[in-house]
């Protein structure tokens, strides 16, 4: 028995991960279409019709257009905090979802679907209530944290001990400054609510790093601020002055579109 985790989308123009075990399938977001993320799925020889769940992490639509017509369509259960469904109701953001598939999660708290425990946790991010995830089952723990603003001592905690993760890694900070987009967009990025710089990552991963973290998957990369060999040597640079390629083995890769034969494995 083990977990598989794979993300089959992330950055700016949608995001989904797939995390799975023998008896449990979840997704966590559903940031493109419904057609894409089956298409994807059946890629990875997952059957959309098994998906148990899907955990929205905010309301942005690259985070959550095809949850909709994924819930109606195979009777799936959508979970977000109480906010965020607030929101997303109010703007008719997915389209009408069951009462039965309309579930709540709260920050701290375990949410069990078979052999998994989803715990989300409070991120900073200009949404609702944005939150990540951590996904526990069978001695392993896989984290998606992504849409940061900063590092929080909460987000440390709670990725502390993860055999994977999936970590934002959004802009290079010289590219955002020396980019096309206006300054209140350029501070916004850059704010407390916005998001994780590729310095930021590195230096985030280089202070949870241990000895049962194995996958590190960089997500959630800026099409017009980042480049991924940009963000791989920035992260890598962060961790090899660390010394942690020295006292660590881990493989580091992007979260871009996986293949069924890039899918994390933990056993």
């Amino acid at each position: 028995m083990g977990m598989k985790f794979c993300p089959i989308a992330s950055g700016s123009s949608g995001n989904c991960i797939y995390i799975g075990t023998n008896n449990t399938h979840i997704l966590i977001d559903a940031g493109l279409s419904g057609v894409q993320i089956q298409k994807r799925l059946s890629d990875l020889e997952v059957d959309s019709s098994i998906i148990d769940a899907i955990f929205i992490t905010h309301e942005h639509s690259d985070h959550i257009s095809g949850a909709g017509i994924l819930s109606r369509k195979f009777n799936i259960p959508i979970f977000t905090t109480e906010k965020t469904w607030e929101y997303i109701e109010r703007h008719k953001a997915i389209g009408k979802v069951s009462d039965d598939n309309r579930r709540y999660i709260y920050a701290g708290e375990n949410c069990i679907i078979n052999d998994m425990s989803i715990k989300a946790f409070n991120i900073p991010h200009d949404a609702a209530d944005p939150v990540g995830y951590t996904v526990a089952a069978f001695g392993h723990k896989i984290a998606v944290a992504t849409d940061l603003g900063f590092i929080t001592d909460t987000i440390k905690e709670s990725v502390a001990n993860c055999s994977a993760i999936l970590i934002e890694s959004n802009y290079d900070i010289e590219m955002l400054e020396n980019g096309r987009y206006p300054r209140d967009l350029k501070n916004r990025i850059k704010s407390k609510k916005g998001h994780l710089s590729n310095c930021g990552a590195g230096q985030f991963l280089t202070e949870i790093m241990s000895e049962e973290l194995k996958h590190i998957f960089l997500g959630h990369l800026s099409e017009e601020n980042n480049l991924p060999l940009v963000a791989l040597d920035t992260v890598t640079s962060a961790l090899e002055t660390a010394g942690a390629f020295d006292m660590y083995s881990f493989r580091l890769c992007l979260a871009e579109r996986r293949s069924i034969s890039e899918m994390c494995i933990l056993s």
